[in-house]
């Protein structure tokens, strides 16, 4: 995995007011921390982080974090722990970033990318459904990869990949249990054809329970009546 360089300045300012100033000025506002380190509110440069975070997959991306200050620089390692988004405009309000030991696993959601399409659907007219997107994973950081591929050109329908079916990158150990299903090729219109099967079934057995209390509570209430 990559590790690249991102500078960033200690703040003083907090608040709405300075932060939005902040961004107006291309800088966003950040904190920094994690075990044993206090944390540490920053400044990042916006264009910047929008430009180190396009170039990979997901957020999994190690930094060389340049914390500037009155005293000189020092240099620490750094993942993206959070980023949060405007749900409007889409633009980046506040960072987090998490500081990590190069010697010490770590915990993150690894991506899932399909490679290709299979078979099942090319020449047997079925669809393809990606159920796990991401896989719990824990490794050292400098095992850590962009993402796990996995190559489905030869599913037929019917046929599933599930966690235990894929092959972890040496340093990579799953996080979940191996009877999870990742992919899927499916016939046409089986998997919702199942779905309204089993729903249909769910109502009928609640509308038989039902029907089998009342008749029991009207039993009651007649013996009571003839009481």
């Amino acid at each position: 995995m990559r590790q690249l360089p991102l500078a960033a300045h200690i703040r003083e300012t907090t608040g709405k007011g300075p932060a939005r100033k902040l961004r107006e000025n291309n800088q966003l506002p950040a904190i920094f921390y994690g075990p044993g380190t206090e944390s540490i509110m920053l400044t990042v440069d916006y264009p910047e982080l929008t430009r180190i975070t396009k170039q990979g997959k997901g957020e999994n991306i190690i930094l060389d974090l340049q914390i500037k200050s009155d005293h000189g620089e020092e240099t620490r390692k750094a993942m993206l722990k959070d980023l949060m988004v405007d749900p409007v405009s889409g633009a980046y309000l506040h960072a987090d970033f998490y500081e990590i030991s190069m010697d010490k696993e770590i915990t993150v959601d690894m991506p899932v990318t399909i490679l290709n399409t299979p078979i099942g659907v090319t020449e047997e007219g079925g669809f393809l459904q990606h159920i796990r997107r991401n896989i719990t994973v824990s490794c050292l950081p400098d095992s850590l990869i962009d993402s796990l591929d996995i190559d489905v050109s030869e599913m037929n329908i019917g046929d599933t990949v599930h966690i235990r079916d894929i092959e972890f990158p040496e340093g990579l150990t799953c996080l979940e249990e191996g009877h999870l299903t990742v992919v899927v090729v499916s016939a046409p219109g089986g998997g919702i054809e199942e779905e309204e099967e089993e729903l249909e079934e769910g109502v009928e057995e609640e509308t038989a329970d039902s029907e089998e209390e009342t008749a029991e509570e009207s039993k009651e209430e007649k013996k009571g009546g003839e009481q």
